[in-house]
């Protein structure tokens, strides 16, 4: 049998959080993915992390106090459901999660000098100070690893394989009016072409790739031994103790062994089929997990014992998802995060022809309405031909780039007038054009008294600053109109296995099971399905991986 000191199943950022800081502290480690590229969700995520009090935020002046954090989470997550252990392990040690992984060169954050919490008017809760970006990376840094790290889906890359992150992108919107964005823009590119001379894709990496990129880099010079296309197909115990794993590799079985512990971080079980049970039935749902997170890291700890979390209010991270059909039959999933719902000229109609919900909330709130009324999922995301040309509308990207490819597929819709717009979409045009007409007399005012989109902090933080005197409001008045599809979609689960402050995973009489950990989407998340903030499942996941590990070197010692 193969002896490593942990086990890590799973390469998502939760997973190399705990390998990384084990390998750091002197620990062999071990990282097992199913997948043929690791990376997992995390790879395609943006990669922010939310996390109190960090060193950027002290230099910052925008230091946060642990009661103002704890006040917001609670108001947010219930009574009903905050559970004051996790809580404060988050709270108390994500600052020393961050700072250690820095040190380290692990991760590499800036603070967002503007980024609310998504319920921005709730006690607790900031407009900045909380909320951390991730450094751009080299990914030639990975050698002959950045092969098979996972790239990002094409309609979140730019001209075929660039990425971008949310201030590139912002700075892409401005190039036509403003000389440092265009100086930017005309770097990335000029970086993008040199790339593409030798590589597949570009190497500027951003957002949740740059994240694992930067991990996996150092990880992997500090001795992790990461082995892809592995199956785990059991958890071995020993005396009520996790003592290693069974595995399938190449059609051979084996066994390995870990000294000190195994870490399910195995991403969830949103792309599983026990995924069905946990969400609410619409017509069609779309996962931005990878097929791997299938769930089987529940299926190991429950031979086990290991107690799963009860159901949440919300079972998964939601997000409001558009999908382009390829004419091979494959589809292309884009989630609708921050480019388009919240700017002017563009607002969302259910299959009424109504709106429903103020457009510029965050995505779990967004795809969370779609889901209350059968009529709301899914939806249609409309806009004029000036939104269309500042913002582009999902994978349709802004002037001067053709989108006519997007039309030609049945993705986006096109017509010259609102009633020729409802009727592609099978509306009742009249609806349809009296819905915008008392949308648009709000919108000249900058106002919107029937859902208040652009009615706080966050909501304008997601339009376009530039755009006055409200940044998320705007009459649709110029032809042609453009639509489309959104279905409800995750971003992963939050409903996972119940563990200790330290990650340990709990057995059925709320005992710590020796020897077994869950990070991640693996674990019930302490947020219990409410989406407080950018990056509030990435800042738990490197606290609590962070904690697991240093909790494994403790017990070596004893």
């Amino acid at each position: 049998m193969k002896n490593w000191d942990v086990i890590v199943i799973g390469s998502g950022a939760a997973g190399f959080a705990t390998a990384v800081t084990a390998c750091c502290k002197g620990l062999s480690v071990l990282m097992l993915e199913k997948a043929p590229h690791f990376g997992g969700t995390s790879a395609i995520s943006g990669g922010a992390v939310w996390i109190n009090d960090t060193d950027q935020a002290r230099q910052a002046g925008k230091s946060g106090s642990p009661d103002a954090i704890k006040t917001y989470l609670r108001t947010i997550i219930g009574d009903a459901n905050y559970r004051p252990a996790l809580v404060d392990a988050f709270v108390d040690s994500g600052r020393e999660a961050l700072a250690f992984l820095e040190q380290e060169g692990a991760v590499k954050y800036s603070l967002r000098p503007l980024s609310p919490d998504y319920y921005p008017d709730e006690a607790g809760a900031v407009d900045a100070g909380r909320a951390l970006e991730v450094v751009e990376f080299d990914g030639r840094e990975l050698g002959e690893h950045f092969s098979t790290l996972r790239s990002p889906p094409p309609g979140m890359l730019l001209f075929g394989g660039m990425m971008v992150n949310r201030v590139d992108i912002q700075h892409f919107l401005d190039m036509r009016r403003s000389w440092t964005s265009f100086r930017h823009c005309s770097r990335l590119l000029l970086r993008y072409g040199r790339d593409r001379l030798r590589h597949p894709r570009g190497t500027r990496l951003a957002m949740g790739n740059a994240l694992i990129a930067r991990m996996a880099t150092l990880a992997l010079r500090k001795g992790l031994d990461l082995a892809l296309n592995v199956n785990v197909t059991a958890l071995i115990e020993e005396q009520g103790r996790v003592t290693g794993v069974t595995i399938k590799r190449e059609g051979k079985e084996e066994q390995l062994h870990a000294r000190c512990g195994v870490v399910l971080a195995a991403g969830g079980f949103a792309a599983g089929q026990i995924a069905a049970r946990f969400r609410p039935a619409t017509q069609q749902h779309f996962t931005m997990s990878p097929a791997t997170n299938d769930g089987a890291a529940f299926q190991l700890a429950g031979r086990v014992g290991a107690q799963e979390g009860a159901d949440l209010p919300s079972n998964f991270f939601w997000a409001p998802v558009s999908v382009l059909r390829h004419p091979d039959g494959t589809e292309e999933r884009f989630p609708h995060l921050v480019t388009d719902r919240a700017k002017p000229g563009v607002i969302a109609v259910n299959q009424r022809g109504v709106r429903f919900v103020n457009e510029s909330n965050s995505y779990h709130h967004f795809a969370s309405a779609m889901q209350q009324q059968s009529e709301n999922a899914p939806c249609y995301l409309i806009s004029d031909a000036l939104a269309m040309k500042n913002y582009g509308l999902g994978l349709a990207r802004p002037a001067p780039v053709n989108n006519d490819a997007l039309i030609k597929a049945g993705y986006l819709h096109k017509a010259d007038t609102l009633a020729a717009l409802a009727q592609q979409l099978n509306l009742d045009p009249r609806t349809l054009e009296e819905t915008v007409a008392r949308y648009n007399r709000d919108a000249a005012n900058g106002s919107d008294s029937e859902f208040r989109k652009g009615g706080n902090s966050y909501n304008r933080a997601m339009g376009d600053p530039a755009h006055q005197p409200n940044a998320c409001n705007a009459p649709l008045s110029q032809g042609p109109f453009y639509a489309i599809i959104l279905y409800t979609g995750d971003l992963g689960t939050s409903r996972g296995l119940v563990t200790t402050a330290d990650a340990q995973v709990m057995n059925q009489q709320n005992e710590a099971i020796p020897g077994l950990y869950a990070v991640g989407n693996d674990m019930d998340s302490m947020m219990a399905g409410t989406y407080p903030g950018p990056g509030i499942t990435l800042g738990p996941a490197l606290t609590f991986g962070y904690l697991a590990a240093k909790h494994m070197v403790q017990q070596q010692s004893l």
